[in-house]
């Protein structure tokens, strides 16, 4: 009898165990996000912008190279392919640290943004998973969560800088490059498949610009969802896929009936203006819809406006991810990086027309490499936290708390 009786409540457990798995994990419930235990979850945080994805205004490189492609051209160029390696894995090494997450926990935030190339996830070995894997396990430690956030898709989901490719979005009508993205995918998810600090996948970062030429790409947008969230629920079931409008993550027209139980709408919103006008487009999807929507991206504006598009969105019970965490000079941002010595040298070299038609005169207006290697060096230096100031008025204009790097 007792045997038999140990037997059924085996059963019984083993029989709760998915449930158990699952309610782990935060999920959507109707117009909310919930955390692991059911209780709704307002999205707190920041984007580990320039990380994994340099961006040329982040390094001060304004009217010089933007893309990731272009500043990784310019810093082979200028210290050799050898040294150039060593230093890129440097620099991702020491831009988010340990103490980096601690200090976005102490500040109040309660979620990491972090955007990604798909070229650093092609193999199970690649080396995005490794720095990838360190963010996520301290954001476990410190009590955050994480959305991967897919900023640079094959064959260009924007055809601009901010995703690395050639000029122009080819997924949308290339079925090689869908395939590719779709394997990225599905190598991402099976490897955080069970993972609970992941809150989610954002599928592709700010789809299709406002160009005109480019708007009967809408059409195409939500099938490409479609497969992605086919081929990533093959393998995991957990985690909340977040999907962004077209033009730059602001049109939700291009949107029909969900079709995931567990997905989110992301809008991006910058330089507007900041009354109900601008979000009221989102707030009726949600309605409509009755599912979550989440602000993934705004910023670099005025600690003025932060403090009043932070309250319009807290109003709304709108969650965000300002952008971003940590870049250059500017203090619109939680913590800035200082220019090394020697910067505002490469800065001008950067800036000049580049092209093999070119050479003879930039190697005319190049720096020497001691001065080259210097600023590189000392950039690698001060990318540190110890060696950044953090940034008090744009913490207090996104409600958060004051901290220090020391």
């Amino acid at each position: 009898m007792l045997t038999r009786r140990m037997l059924c409540v085996a059963a019984f457990l083993f029989y709760l165990l998915p449930l158990n798995s699952f309610a782990q994990f935060a999920h959507t419930q109707q117009k909310q996000i919930v955390d692991g235990s059911g209780k709704p979850f307002l999205i707190r945080g920041t984007n580990l912008g320039n990380w994994f994805m340099p961006e040329g205004y982040m390094w001060d490189f304004d009217g010089g190279p933007q893309s990731a492609r272009e500043i990784e051209g310019l810093v082979t160029e200028l210290l050799g392919p050898d040294k150039a390696t060593d230093f890129w894995h440097q620099y991702r090494q020491d831009y988010i640290t340990r103490q980096d997450v601690h200090l976005l926990h102490e500040a109040g935030f309660n979620t990491i943004r972090i955007p990604i190339h798909y070229k650093f996830f092609e193999t199970d070995n690649s080396e995005g998973f490794a720095p990838l894997d360190r963010v996520i396990q301290w954001s476990r430690e410190e009590g955050l969560y994480v959305i991967v956030d897919m900023h640079a898709a094959p064959g260009g989901q924007t055809g601009a800088n901010i995703d690395d490719s050639y000029g122009y979005p080819w997924l949308y009508d290339s079925p090689r490059e869908q395939a590719h993205l779709v394997a990225v995918w599905q190598r991402i998810a099976r490897h955080y498949k069970d993972n609970s600090t992941v809150l989610g996948y954002d599928l592709l970062n700010e789809p299709i610009p406002h160009y005109p030429s480019l708007a009967p790409l809408n059409a195409k947008l939500e099938p490409v969802y479609k497969k992605l969230t086919t081929a990533i629920r093959q393998v995991d079931t957990h985690h909340i896929l977040f999907l962004g409008g077209a033009q730059w993550d602001s049109n939700f027209s291009v949107f029909h009936q969900p079709f995931d139980n567990n997905t989110a709408y992301t809008f991006h919103k910058y330089w507007s203006k900041t009354d109900v006008s601008v979000i009221q487009q989102y707030l009726d999807f949600r309605d409509r819809y009755n599912v979550p929507i989440w602000m993934g991206e705004s910023g670099e504006n005025t600690d003025e406006w932060i403090t009043q598009f932070v309250d319009l969105l807290n109003k709304n019970d709108i969650g965000w991810t300002f952008w971003p965490y940590k870049k250059m000079s500017k203090t619109s941002a939680v913590v800035t990086i200082t220019p090394p010595e020697g910067w505002d040298k490469i800065v001008a070299f950067a800036k000049l027309p580049r092209g093999t038609g070119q050479v003879e005169e930039r190697l005319k207006a190049r720096p020497d490499q001691d001065t080259i290697n210097r600023a590189f060096a000392g950039l690698l230096e001060n990318i540190k936290l110890k060696n950044c100031h953090v940034d008090p008025g744009y913490l207090k204009a996104l409600g958060m708390k004051p901290v220090s790097v020391n």
